[in-house]
């Protein structure tokens, strides 16, 4: 697969046996071969090239005087272990095509870069407490259950269901599972075309804010909040009206009225985790009708309640079709599957469907299926089962260890989930403690970046506990509490 590498154009005033250098040289710089690695032979390469065996030898020989490669007598020629120390490449550039590069930075019509993300940095892997958000436990896994699924899914009496190109249609089996087992349980009743499967809670927002939204378009966004779905729709060039959150969610008053939409997270606030009772929804509901808005439910985590019954959804107890609903099984089944919903008004699904085909025409069918045959033997439910006993028991330990460790934070109340919030006292930067955190093999999220405006509060944190063992909780805690203690 070298030849693909490896191209001689003309270059007056340079040989071609230094200008094989550069392209070796490239090719090794660049990791296509990676130290210890085996290079093609003088006599492939040179009629490769169509070249004489005798030019690709001395390039060869200058490249292992200039410490890039080794040559072991009858076995052949290395890639120099120690290549990354080398600076020999600067030599073998050509300097003409500096300063024909293409300048992106005036191509680029967005500047995605400058939108604030939830930093995750890959050291948390190797943290001993892991105190992250939205990542999995890959023991608890029901992992027998999904091969089982995968294994039908491939057999060749099911393989004809996914191997072609559904474009405009989804796993029919899914789409029943998902309307009559799952969405059931928020007390969600839906027609075959008023749901849509999608890669996921911020693939269904994005497609809302392509379709729904653009610079005159007014959307309220829970403050603090989502990060992403604040992106998303100032992407879309919406104005951002911030809806301050207090015990019970989102509250209910004049700053709804400038609204064309509305994004909630009734069922765990994200991030605060509060649940909105049951009195707050149908007050949302009567005002969404009195202002003449539309509502965006993302209903993450409603399965997770410790303490009470779950409150059935907005779109559950709507009266008309003013609530869009999007779901997703990242929390339910794993993060990295990337598999949601959307349950919306039929006229609504059909645009998202023409949007979803030029984005990505359907997501994978064989994906669809074997989630399907997961949810449709009963491997989800009980997966669900053992992920709340498990979660349940995560979040009473956590939060004896803050009351006892921390005594002077606040946590936010909450019913479930797999998170906390927590607000620790205003001399503590969260985000200054996560950087210390980490070093000392902690990591928890700052949550400055949730909230909207200049002045934001720095002493928040969010800590997960889906992805933590159990045993570790106490003792994490406690080595963070004696970090902080130390900053006082």
């Amino acid at each position: 697969m070298y030849e693909q590498l490896f191209y001689l154009e003309p270059k007056p005033g340079i040989s071609l046996q230094a200008q094989i250098q550069e392209i070796m040289v490239s090719a090794i710089l660049d990791g296509h071969f990676p130290p210890g690695s085996l290079l093609p032979s003088c006599r492939k390469l040179a009629k490769y090239l169509k070249v004489s065996r005798n030019t690709v030898v001395f390039a060869y020989e200058k490249l292992a005087d200039e410490g890039y490669i080794t040559t072991s007598e009858r076995k052949g020629h290395y890639v120099s272990e120690d290549v990354k120390e080398k600076s020999a490449y600067v030599k073998c550039v050509d300097e003409s095509t500096i300063n024909k590069q293409v300048d992106w930075q005036s191509r680029f019509q967005f500047t995605f870069l400058n939108y604030q993300n939830i930093d995750k940095p890959e050291e948390w892997r190797h943290c001993q407490y892991p105190f992250i958000c939205g990542q999995l436990d890959s023991s608890l896994f029901s992992i027998n259950e999904w091969r089982e699924c995968c294994r039908i899914a491939s057999s060749r009496a099911t393989v004809g269901r996914w191997l072609a190109d559904q474009t405009g249609s989804d796993d029919s089996l899914l789409i029943d599972q998902l309307r009559t087992r799952v969405l059931p349980r928020r007390g969600i009743r839906c027609a075959q075309d008023e749901i849509l499967v999608t890669l996921g809670t911020q693939h269904s927002l994005y497609m809302l804010a392509r379709i729904l939204m653009n610079s005159k378009t007014v959307v309220g966004i829970e403050d603090p909040g989502y990060v992403d779905a604040r992106n998303i729709f100032c992407l879309a060039g919406a104005t951002i009206q911030p809806l301050t959150v207090d015990l019970h969610g989102v509250e209910v008053n004049q700053q709804l009225a400038r609204c064309d939409y509305v994004y909630v997270t009734p069922s765990h606030q994200s991030p605060t985790t509060v649940t909105m009772p049951m009195a707050r929804r149908q007050e949302l509901l009567a005002a969404a009708e009195k202002y003449n808005f539309i509502l965006i439910e993302d209903d993450y985590e409603s399965e997770f309640n410790f303490v009470t019954q779950p409150s059935p959804a907005l779109k559950g107890i709507a009266k008309n079709d003013r609530v869009i609903y999007v779901g997703s099984l990242s929390k339910t089944l794993a993060p990295g599957v990337r598999l949601g919903y959307m349950v919306a008004a039929k006229p609504l699904i059909q645009q998202a469907i023409a949007l979803r085909r030029l984005m990505l025409r359907h997501p994978p069918a064989n994906n669809q299926h074997i989630i399907a045959l997961f949810l449709s033997r009963g491997y989800h439910d009980s997966f669900i089962r053992r992920l709340a006993q498990a979660y349940r028991n995560r979040w009473l330990i956590l939060q004896a260890a803050l009351k006892q460790y921390l005594p002077k934070c606040r946590i936010f109340p909450s019913f479930g989930g797999s998170t906390l919030w927590v607000e620790m006292p205003t001399h503590v930067n969260t985000t200054n403690l996560q950087q210390l955190a980490l070093k000392q093999g902690i990591f928890i999220e700052a949550g400055r970046m949730h909230f909207l405006g200049n002045d934001k509060p720095d002493n928040f944190m969010r800590l997960g506990f889906s992805f933590i063992q159990e045993e570790l909780i106490e003792e994490g805690i406690r080595q963070l509490a004696e970090l902080i203690n130390g900053l006082a």
